[in-house]
């Protein structure tokens, strides 16, 4: 297998997002939709790639006319699309949301048999994987097998890797047989001792660490020897403590919300910038904050992910 040099590489989910050009009715109203691509571990990887990082996303689709789509739109965002393959048999997911701002969106997914938790460990390019400079892991895709055994293969390729790992979190309870599960798969996810960083909201926290405190939860995160932890505490702002002790609390930017449910993902791009760019932390969150924002502005995910001048610009800043 090839060699390729990335910036970052996520793995997880990948799909099509039908989402309503109505907002404020249910599902059962709504006639007319909007299609994108979606996923959150490839929106990350848009995100970042609309950020000028080299990015790739490792997943699967269906064989079905959908996975045409999904490599079209990859390749135009300028994602690498060569570790998305087809499972036969299966057919690429499909998510609806409701849109009721500004905090109440409804998701509703077909998910059943799902392509993107048909990865393997003997299809993973461990060369890539350990090139990267990021690779973004998510916590759906320890849900079930054989993704679970792809990411400890990855957890454990990357254990001692001189770039970061970033384990987002990413607790749906409709993914998971149920939360008990949830909860042991993602903290031995942890005690692996791969994972430098660690993000997720008051609840994935909880799931994480068996706290409901944003403080204990850091702490138990960095405990598994994460470096930095990261809790979202929606319209409190974001929580970051890291390893050598520094504490920051940074509020969110605000703006018009029309569809929160890219908001993280666009967070999550933002962060791997700062990361690779070496920015110090609180620069880092203020920035990944702003993309956040910009994209919770707007009705799309990946069509919405911004560039690094229309952060600045959302931030009144000029770079």
């Amino acid at each position: 297998m090839r060699t390729v040099s990335h910036d970052l590489v996520t793995v997880g989910r990948i799909g099509i997002d039908l989402y309503p050009l109505r907002s404020g009715v249910p599902l059962s109203e709504v006639d007319t939709f909007a299609r994108f691509l979606g996923g959150s571990a490839t929106n990350v990887a848009v995100a970042a790639a609309r950020l000028g990082l080299r990015s790739a996303v490792v997943s699967r689709t269906g064989d079905d006319p959908f996975a045409g789509f999904v490599h079209t739109a990859l390749r135009g965002y300028g994602v690498d699309d060569s570790f998305v393959t087809p499972v036969e048999g299966r057919k690429t997911p499909i998510t609806f949301c409701e849109i009721f701002p500004p905090d109440d969106f409804p998701i509703v997914f077909y998910r059943d048999h799902a392509p993107d938790l048909v990865i393997r460990p003997e299809e993973l390019d461990a060369d890539a994987l350990g090139a990267a400079r990021i690779v973004w892991l998510t916590g759906t895709g320890l849900s079930a097998e054989p993704s679970r055994s792809a990411h400890a293969a990855i957890l454990g390729l990357r254990r001692g890797n001189a770039g970061e790992t970033v384990l987002d979190l990413d607790y749906r309870p409709m993914l998971w047989p149920d939360r008990a599960t949830a909860e042991r798969e993602v903290r031995q996810a942890l005690a692996a001792g791969a994972v430098t960083v660690a993000v997720g909201n008051r609840e994935e926290c909880e799931v994480a660490t068996g706290r409901s405190d944003p403080d204990q939860a850091a702490d138990v995160l960095l405990g598994h020897g994460v470096r930095l932890a990261i809790v979202k505490l929606g319209p409190a702002g974001v929580l970051a403590k890291t390893s050598v002790g520094q504490r920051l609390v940074v509020p969110p930017r605000p703006v018009e919300v029309v569809n929160g449910l890219g908001a993280g993902d666009a967070f999550g791009g933002a962060l791997c910038l700062g990361l690779l760019r070496g920015w110090p932390l609180d620069e880092t969150l203020r920035f990944a904050n702003a993309a956040g924002a910009y994209v919770a502005a707007r009705l799309a995910c990946s069509d919405a992910m911004p560039t690094t001048d229309e952060v600045y610009q959302l931030m009144g800043e000029t770079r």
